[in-house]
């Protein structure tokens, strides 16, 4: 579940930009205007390989900066 904290003399927009995003990052609200049309499976294929990709550089560079310590 997600929820923020606001702190004192923050914007209200700014707390609700936060919420979103972490709404959208745990997966409880998806972005569908992207995907409203039918896709090929190639294409979800390839859309899935690349974040797969994205996700292990992104490992990858971690384990490098604990590397370095």
């Amino acid at each position: 579940m997600a929820n923020i904290r606001i702190d004192e003399g923050e914007p209200l927009e700014k707390a609700i930009k936060r919420f979103k995003r972490m709404v959208e990052k745990e997966g409880i609200i998806r972005e569908w205007k992207k995907r409203e049309y039918y896709e090929k499976p190639s294409t979800i294929k390839n859309r899935k390989k690349k974040a797969m990709e994205r996700k292990q550089m992104k490992k990858l560079r971690k384990i490098q900066a604990s590397k370095n310590y």
